[in-house]
């Protein structure tokens, strides 16, 4: 009965619902469901009033989880008990009063629905992990409007894996979610690659070695876009990226200091958390064309980005960027620069440890245009597959007329696989780009089942999806009976 099931991609007309629900308790959400069932009445979850896919809307009844935010921290248990309305924001901010860290997406998204959907995954799951590794017990209104959680002895097996579009299990009411240890010492550093296939054999090596916290390999149009103050900056930063420092493609790392100094005897140029900092602050003067005719102009061993990250240049750098709150505030209309200046005074808005934490500035990634992402997990050691996927995204969306780019991947599972994002971005407002959006999933859909289908450890979103329960490893790899059966 729950409307959104079964198509991820469904580039649907919107439709009005007849009513909205907001139920306060699992209670509430049994009678609703016992409710909707008896008069036959279709209905959606809408957790915080969005959805990349669209999926948040039904003719019959949107059932609004917005009222269920209760939060419960067990210290001793390493856990918080959390509502189906809980946000990733709300509950990072309370685990961080306790000193503890939880693996969480966009801070507006909810970590229910995250869990459910798509099994919640973010650069920390390189060392925290996801699907059912995110949770203790999860508590369940199945689509009879009966309670139920996964650890009751009697309950559906939602840890075990179709490889197929699977129902949703019903609504989630609540989650018991797993709470992780912090270090004081923890800072964030980038590591710069010319090469996609070298950033991300340096990725795996960091997730073999079990190396960092939180590792993910950007591209030049992520990065460029999280640290910006405006999209005009971000489309200069990705340019200057590339064509003048050589930057095509970063690892980022959150480490202990014990990890940081691993990774700096690797052998490998590190943008530290002060230089990215400087970088940040100084974005406007390191676009400048004198600083870019300098640093471009370069002829030696080695390459732009090395000269950057050498430390007995700090200095120089630090002239020539004049790295403040007042230099970045210049990049943005007038009337907006004294509310920049007094946000990045504050330390955290340039601590990227902490940014990724806390995912603030994710909401940048949209701001042109409507995104729509396609994940799939991979083998990390298929580096020519991996680039392979990622030339191909881009083939579709070059062909036809769409903006695209290379997301994120990250490593799981201690080097063996890793979940890359490749994203579209449309106008969703736009006939003619909803069309094309349309004729993307077309094209990229039988081409990723037929992947999925021949090629150990590759499994991607519409198999999936609504299975966020599930034990990784029947995601990730073949059981017994192979992946025709759970």
């Amino acid at each position: 009965m729950i409307t959104y099931a079964h198509d991820p991609y469904p580039f649907k007309e919107t439709l009005l619902p007849r009513c909205v629900v907001m139920p306060g308790s699992t209670e509430e959400v049994a009678a609703v469901v016992k409710l909707a069932r008896e008069h036959g009445i279709p209905y959606v979850v809408r957790g915080n009033g969005a959805s990349v896919y669209g999926m948040v809307f039904s003719e019959g009844i949107v059932l609004d989880t917005n009222r269920m935010k209760a939060i419960e921290i067990d210290r001793d248990n390493w856990t918080a008990t959390v509502g189906a309305g809980v946000t990733a924001f709300d509950l990072q901010q309370a685990a961080a009063r306790h000193g503890l860290r939880v693996n969480a997406a966009e801070p507006a998204a909810t970590v229910c629905g995250n869990v459910i959907c798509t099994g919640l995954f973010s650069p920390w799951s390189a060392a925290y992990g996801t699907f059912a590794d995110h949770f203790v017990d999860m508590e369940f209104v199945d689509q009879e409007g009966q309670v139920y959680c996964l650890s009751d002895p009697d309950a559906p097996n939602l840890y075990a894996y179709r490889h197929a579009v699977a129902d949703v299990p019903g609504v989630c009411t609540r989650g018991m979610i797993r709470l992780h240890p912090t270090t004081e010492d923890e800072e964030g550093m980038l590591v710069p690659f010319a090469s996609l296939e070298g950033a991300v054999r340096f990725a795996r090596e960091l997730s073999v070695r079990r190396i960092g916290l939180a590792i993910a390999v950007l591209g030049g149009h992520y990065l460029a876009t999280f640290v910006s103050p405006s999209p005009e900056v971000a489309v200069r930063l990705k340019e200057s990226l590339s064509q003048v420092l050589g930057i095509e493609y970063v690892v980022f790392v959150v480490a202990d200091a014990y990890g940081r100094d691993a990774i700096r005897k690797m052998g490998v140029a590190v943008m530290d958390e002060d230089l990215v900092r400087t970088v940040i602050l100084g974005l406007p003067r390191l676009l400048d064309d004198g600083w870019l005719d300098l640093i471009g102009g370069y002829s030696g061993e080695k390459l732009p980005y090395e000269l950057l990250c050498q430390p007995e240049l700090r200095p120089l750098v630090e002239a020539v960027l004049q790295p403040s709150p007042e230099t970045l505030a210049g990049a943005v209309e007038a009337d907006l620069r004294s509310f920049y200046r007094a946000l990045y005074r504050r330390p955290r808005y340039t601590d990227i440890a902490w940014l990724n934490t806390c995912r603030i500035v994710s909401a940048r990634m949209a701001r042109h245009k409507h995104v729509f992402a396609f994940l799939v997990y991979v083998p990390l050691e298929r580096t020519e597959l991996i680039a392979g996927l990622n030339a191909e995204f881009a083939r579709v969306g070059e062909a036809l007329g769409v903006s695209h780019d290379y997301g994120f991947l990250t490593p799981m599972d201690l080097g063996k696989r890793a979940v890359l994002e490749y994203d579209y971005y449309i106008d969703h407002t736009d006939p003619i780009e909803k069309d094309k959006a349309a004729a993307i999933v077309a094209e990229v859909v039988p081409w990723l089942d037929e992947l999925a289908g021949s090629v150990s450890g590759v499994t991607w979103i519409k198999t999936f999806f609504s299975q966020g329960c599930a034990r990784k490893e029947g995601i990730f790899y073949r059981g017994f009976h192979g992946r025709s059966q759970g």
